[in-house]
């Protein structure tokens, strides 16, 4: 387990599609590389490479079982994104409730 997210990674790895999408199946459990591979149109390699990143990231862990290597969310890093974003949402709410605030005295 990491000490600290390392953001720039985390948002790397959530700038995909595909690997937006292999978190999002990831949601409903565990699952091999080839279980994530048959829901795309990649080639199992180019899904192997997706799920690399989203391991870098700490998005996801991976564990062996047998021959199969199966994968399953990580939530520690989405959580630290979602608390960074959180900062910006918090400045947007005092932002728009202070242009709402200006516009009815206008009024």
């Amino acid at each position: 387990m990491r000490a600290k997210t390392d953001l720039d990674a985390v948002f790397h790895a959530l700038g995909d599609a595909t690997r937006r999408a292999i978190l999002t199946r990831l949601t409903r459990g565990e699952r091999s590389t080839g279980v994530i591979a048959d829901d795309f149109s990649l080639s199992r390699p180019a899904i192997s490479k997706h799920l690399g990143v989203l391991q870098s990231a700490g998005l996801v862990t991976r564990r062996q079982e047998g021959r199969n290597q199966l994968y399953a969310i990580a939530p520690a890093p989405l959580a630290a994104a979602y608390e960074w974003l959180g900062r910006y949402q918090r400045f947007w709410r005092m932002s728009l409730a202070q242009l709402k605030k200006h516009l009815e005295a206008r009024r």
